[in-house]
C-alpha cells in the first residue's frame, strides 16, 4: 500500500510539474511585446554587420550579434516617399497608385494602415516624425505621430509600436558645406559606374560619415530602451527607407538602389516568435521587402493580417513560407516621368524599363545638386568616362539583367547572353504575372490614371470589372518598349484602339522608334493631336514635333504650350507637356519663354507644387 500511494504521488508531482511548464509557455505565448523600429534615410547595406570595413556602425553592429541581419530586404522603390507608402499600407505603391514621388492619391475603401490594426488590438502607436506618404491617411493610425511621439507616454502596461526616424544620413547630408571627413576619401571604395575625381571620393566618405550619425541616433534610442528597463520586452527592427542617396544608387530600381541593411533583435521571452533560421549574430537569406513589414509586425502582434495585404509575414505567429521573388518599381521622380519595373531571386536581378528613350540621368534639380553628379555629368560632355561610368547618361536599354554574385555594382548586362536566357525568362514572365496579379497602376499616365478613377481610390477602379484592361495594356506597353522594327504594323494598327491607354502606349512605342516609327504612323499621329485623352495628345505631339513632317512642327508645338499650362489642363498633363518640351532642344526655347511669363499656378496639392517651377527654369544642360 505504501509504494502504491508513492507511486501515485510521484505521477500526480510529474504531472503537476508538466502542468506548470505548459501554463508558463502559455502566458507567455499570451505576453505581447513591444515593437519598435528604428529607422534611417538613403542608406544601403554600408554597415559594419554587413561586411563593410570602411564603416563605422557600432551600435547596429552590436544589435546584429544579438539579432539576426537579412541579407536580401528590398525597399520596393527607391526613393523615401512611394517605399514608406509601401510600408505603411502593406500595398505596393504601385497597386495604389501611390508610385509617383510626392504624389497623393485616396486610400482603398474598407482598409486600413497597418497601425491603426495595432491600435484596434490594444497597442500604442507613436511615429517620430516623419510620414512622406503618397496617400491619404484614413482614419487615425497613429496615436501620436509628432517629434513629441513616444512609447512612454502609453498607459500601464500597454503594448506599444514605435517608430523613430534619423535624418542624419539623408541625401542632402552628403552635401552639406563645410564638412569635416572623418572617414578618409583615398581609402573608399568607388563603386565601378562613377568617376575616380575628389568630388566623388569626398561625397563618398562623407555618405558614411552621416550613415555613421545614423547609427548614433540609433545608439542612443537603444540606450534610452535599456534604461527604461524594457530591452527584454521588446522586438527591434533596423532599417533604412531605401538604397543609398548617392546618384544611380538612390532612385533607381535595382539592387544598389533597394538593398537596405535589416536588422532584428527578438529577446529570448519571445523565442517562440522568432523564424527558424534564426540564431543570435546570425544572417537569413530569406527575400524580404518593405510590403512584408505590414503583416509581419500583425503577426509578432498575434493579429492575424487580414488577406488584402501583399506582402508575407516573415516573423511571429502567422509566419509564411519563404517567397522566391521580390520586386521594385520607379514611377515619376519628381518632376521626371519614367516607369521601370524590377525583379531578383537573390541573385540575378532583372530590370525592365518601359520608357527606353528616357536617358538614365534625367535632368532632376534636386540630384544635381550633388557633387558627384554634376562632375559625373561634365565628363560625360567632355568624352572622359569609360562605358561603365558613361552608360547613366545614355538612354536605357529595355531589359536588363545583372548577377549579384560577380558584378555587385549591376554594370555588365546580361540580357544578350546566350547562357542567361534561360534566367532572363523566367524573371521576365514573373514580372509580366506579378504586373498583372497586383493589378500595376503605373501602365496609366498619372492623369489617366485620376481621371479613370474619379475621386475614388486608383486600387478601387482598376479592380473594376472594364475600367483598366491591363492585360492589353501591358502588351502594347511591352511592345512598345522592345524597339524592333517588325512591331510597327501592330503598334500602328493600335494606335486605333478603342482604350485610350492602348493608345498612348502604341503612340509611345512610335516615339521610341524615332523617325522610322513616326513616318510609319504619321497620318495617325497627326491625327491623334485631337484625341480624346491629353495624355495621348501630348506623346503624340512630342513624336510629330520631334521627328515628323517639318509642315506638322508647329501644330505639335501649340498642343504642347496649350498643355503646358496648369491651370488649363491640370499638373499631370502639365508635367508630362513639359517633359516633352525638356527634348525638344532649342526649338522650344520660345515655348519655354511664353511659359514662364504665365502666371504662377498652385498645384491641387502641396506635395507636388514645385514640380512645374522646376520645369520651366533653365538649365545649364544641354537638352536630354
Amino acid at each position: 500500500m505504501k509504494r502504491g500511494r508513492a507511486i501515485t504521488l510521484t505521477i500526480s508531482a510529474t504531472s503537476l510539474l508538466a502542468f506548470c511548464a505548459f501554463c508558463v509557455e502559455a502566458s507567455a505565448a499570451d505576453v505581447r511585446p513591444n515593437i519598435l523600429w528604428l529607422t534611417s534615410e538613403d542608406h544601403g547595406p554600408h554597415m559594419g554587420c554587413y561586411g563593410d570595413a570602411y564603416a563605422t556602425t557600432p551600435n547596429v553592429d552590436a544589435l546584429a550579434k544579438r539579432g539576426l541581419c537579412y541579407t536580401h530586404a528590398w525597399s520596393n522603390a527607391p526613393v523615401c516617399a512611394p517605399a514608406r507608402t509601401t510600408l505603411i499600407s502593406g500595398l505596393y505603391s504601385s497597386s495604389t497608385g501611390g508610385e509617383h514621388m510626392r504624389s497623393m492619391v485616396p486610400f482603398p475603401a474598407g482598409k486600413q494602415m497597418f497601425p491603426q490594426l495595432l491600435r484596434e488590438s490594444g497597442y500604442y502607436c507613436t511615429n517620430n516624425v516623419k510620414e512622406d506618404y503618397n496617400i491619404e491617411t484614413p482614419g487615425q493610425p497613429w496615436d501620436d505621430s509628432s517629434r513629441r511621439g513616444h512609447w512612454k507616454n502609453r498607459g500601464n502596461e500597454q503594448p506599444f509600436f514605435a517608430v523613430f526616424n534619423s535624418g542624419k544620413s539623408h541625401e542632402s547630408q552628403i552635401r552639406r558645406r563645410p564638412h569635416q571627413a572623418i572617414h578618409d576619401p583615398a581609402k573608399v571604395r568607388l563603386p565601378a559606374y562613377h568617376p575616380d575625381t575628389p568630388e566623388v571620393r569626398k561625397d563618398w566618405a562623407q555618405y558614411y560619415d552621416v550613415v555613421s550619425e545614423a547609427d548614433a541616433d540609433a545608439g542612443e534610442r537603444l540606450k534610452e530602451l535599456d534604461a527604461a528597463g524594457l530591452a527584454a520586452d521588446t522586438i527591434v527592427f533596423y532599417f533604412a527607407d531605401h538604397g543609398s542617396g548617392m546618384p544611380r544608387n538612390k532612385r533607381w530600381p535595382c539592387d544598389q538602389g533597394l538593398h537596405v541593411p535589416l536588422v532584428v533583435y527578438i529577446p529570448e521571452k519571445f523565442q517562440h516568435l522568432r523564424p527558424a533560421d534564426y540564431r543570435p549574430g546570425g544572417t537569413s537569406d530569406r527575400l524580404v521587402s518593405f510590403v512584408d513589414f505590414a503583416p509581419t509586425v500583425l503577426s509578432l502582434a498575434g493579429v492575424e493580417p487580414p488577406s488584402w495585404l501583399e506582402g508575407q509575414a516573415f516573423l511571429g505567429k502567422y509566419v509564411t513560407p519563404p517567397q522566391p521573388f521580390v520586386f521594385g518599381f520607379r514611377g515619376r521622380m519628381d518632376e521626371k516621368i519614367d516607369l521601370v519595373r524590377s525583379v531578383t531571386d537573390g541573385r540575378y536581378v532583372y530590370v525592365r524599363n518601359y520608357l527606353p528613350h528616357r536617358i538614365y540621368g534625367q535632368y532632376l534639380n534636386y540630384m544635381f545638386q550633388t557633387p558627384t553628379t554634376r562632375v559625373w555629368h561634365q565628363l560625360h560632355t567632355e568624352g572622359k568616362l569609360n562605358p561603365a561610368q558613361d552608360a547613366f547618361w545614355q538612354a536605357k536599354p529595355p531589359e536588363e539583367l545583372y548577377d549579384l554574385a560577380t558584378d555587385r555594382d549591376e554594370i555588365h548586362n546580361l540580357s544578350d547572353s546566350a547562357e542567361h536566357q534561360g534566367v532572363l525568362e523566367k524573371l521576365r514572365v514573373t514580372l509580366h504575372n506579378h504586373i498583372l496579379e497586383t493589378r500595376d497602376l503605373g501602365f496609366l499616365s498619372e492623369a489617366e490614371m485620376h481621371e479613370r478613377s474619379g475621386g475614388r481610390s486608383p486600387y478601387e477602379m482598376a479592380r473594376e470589372p472594364g475600367k483598366y484592361p491591363l492585360e492589353r495594356i501591358l502588351a502594347t506597353a511591352e511592345l512598345a518598349a522592345n524597339r524592333d522594327p517588325p512591331s510597327l504594323p501592330a503598334l500602328v494598327r493600335a494606335c486605333e484602339d478603342e482604350d485610350s491607354g492602348v493608345r498612348f502606349w502604341a503612340v509611345t512605342g512610335l516615339l521610341i522608334r524615332e523617325k522610322k516609327g513616326v513616318a510609319a504612323g504619321h497620318g495617325t499621329l497627326v491625327s491623334l493631336l485631337a484625341d480624346p485623352s491629353p495624355s495621348v495628345r501630348v506623346v503624340a505631339a512630342e513624336a510629330v514635333a520631334r521627328f515628323g513632317e517639318p509642315a506638322d512642327e508647329s501644330l505639335a508645338l501649340r498642343v504642347l504650350t496649350d498643355h503646358a499650362d496648369v491651370s488649363g489642363q491640370g499638373v499631370s498633363v502639365a508635367i508630362a507637356a513639359l517633359n516633352a518640351i525638356a527634348h525638344m532642344g532649342d526649338r522650344a526655347e520660345p515655348i519655354r519663354a511664353a511659359l514662364r511669363q504665365r502666371p504662377a499656378v498652385r498645384a491641387p496639392h502641396p506635395r507636388y507644387d514645385s514640380y512645374v517651377g522646376r520645369l520651366l527654369k533653365p538649365n545649364d544642360l544641354p537638352a536630354e
